[in-house]
């Protein structure tokens, strides 16, 4: 383990630990331009939530789990210096388990440029999420459906794909 882990040598501890709270974090990934970690972390019954952390903030982070699913008391008071999801969202309307994407730093799509782009199994509707410093998060629909939604990934360009367990790797572009 790198002497830089925030919990090599502290007792009762797992050194290889970077961060923990996660409850279930299904695709994670780092923004190119920022170092941000972006995590699509399923919840358990009620909220699926959306986190994300710059890199001098994320050594020993808690993101709250099991005492939080999302911003909302689960199992005992919040953790300390614990932060909220930049996004959650209820199990409502066919949505129930987030996967986590990408944050678009390719060129072919106009208006997406810094977006976090993500979906949830259960719908297979593709979304994305906007934030500036100062302003609140914007969050869209981006009209797109994908049976079978289980992943996304990105090319050296950054442009993005999406993965359906149902056939296809799906490369999305704008349309028109």
């Amino acid at each position: 383990m790198p002497a830089s882990n925030p919990f090599v040598n502290r007792a009762g501890a797992r050194p290889e630990i970077w961060a923990y709270g996660l409850r279930n974090p299904w695709r994670f990934s780092f923004d190119r331009a920022t170092g941000d970690l972006w995590i699509g972390d399923v919840g358990q019954y009620i909220i699926e939530e959306i986190d994300v952390i710059g890199p001098r903030r994320s050594k020993g982070a808690n993101f709250g789990w099991r005492r939080l699913e999302g911003s909302r008391p689960f199992s005992g008071s919040p953790p300390p210096q614990c932060g909220p999801p930049v996004h959650e969202y209820a199990h409502r309307n066919g949505r129930s388990a987030v996967i986590g994407g990408h944050v678009y730093r390719g060129t072919q799509i106009l208006g997406l440029q810094g977006a976090y782009v993500y979906g949830d199994v259960c719908d297979g509707r593709i979304r994305a999420l906007a934030r500036a410093p100062g302003k609140p998060v914007r969050h869209r629909d981006l009209g797109l459906q994908l049976p079978g939604l289980v992943s996304f990934g990105e090319d050296r360009a950054g442009e993005l794909y999406a993965l359906s367990l149902a056939g296809g790797i799906f490369r999305l572009a704008s349309v028109g």
